[in-house]
C-alpha cells in the first residue's frame, strides 16, 4: 500500500478539516439516515425518487468523510512561530507586482481546503503558490501558464492575520 502525500496545513486549516469531519459524522450523517427512513416509509423502493436521492446523498457524505479522514491522517501542521516571517511559506501574506501589467496583487498562502482565489487565498500547491514559496521581498519569481511565463516581483512578505 502506498503512503498518501503529506500536506501542510496551518492550525486554522487543520481545524477547518476536523470541524467539517465532525459535522458530517455527527450531524449530516444522522439527518441523512432520517431522510432514508422517511423515504422508505413511502413504500415501493423501486420507484421512490426520495429514497434514491437520500441514498445518493449518503454515498456522497461517506465519500467526503473518507476523503477528510485521509487528509487529516496525512496532515502536517506548520509551526508558524519557527518560520522566518520574511520568507514566503504556508500562512504568508504576499504583495507582488505582475511585471507584464504592473498590477499589484495580494495573496495569502493557505492549505488546499482553504483556497478561495477570488479572495486571494491560494494553495502552496498552485502554480503561483509554488513559485512564491521560499521567496523574499525583492525576489522575482515566475510560473508557467498556457500563454507563457508570468513574472512577478515580490514586494512584501508578512504573516497572514488569523
Amino acid at each position: 500500500m502506498s503512503k498518501a502525500k503529506q500536506m501542510l496545513y496551518t492550525k486554522e486549516g487543520l481545524k477547518e478539516l476536523t470541524d467539517e469531519l465532525s459535522y458530517l459524522k455527527n450531524t449530516k450523517r444522522k439527518e441523512n439516515l432520517e431522510a432514508i427512513a422517511v423515504a422508505k416509509s413511502f413504500g415501493d423502493l423501486s420507484e421512490n425518487a426520495e429514497y434514491d436521492a437520500a441514498r445518493n446523498e449518503q454515498a456522497q457524505i461517506e465519500a467526503k468523510i473518507k476523503e477528510l479522514e485521509e487528509m487529516i491522517a496525512n496532515a502536517v501542521v506548520v509551526d508558524e512561530d519557527a518560520i522566518d516571517a520574511g520568507v514566503v511559506s504556508m500562512g504568508s501574506h504576499v504583495k507582488v507586482i505582475i511585471e507584464s501589467t504592473g498590477a499589484e496583487k495580494e495573496y495569502s498562502i493557505v492549505a488546499p481546503n482553504q483556497v478561495a482565489p477570488m479572495q486571494g487565498l491560494i494553495s502552496d500547491q498552485s502554480p503561483v503558490g509554488k513559485a512564491l514559496i521560499g521567496a523574499r521581498a525583492g525576489d522575482e519569481v515566475s510560473f508557467e501558464v498556457p500563454s507563457g511565463a508570468v513574472r512577478m516581483k515580490v514586494v512584501e512578505v508578512s504573516r497572514s492575520k488569523s
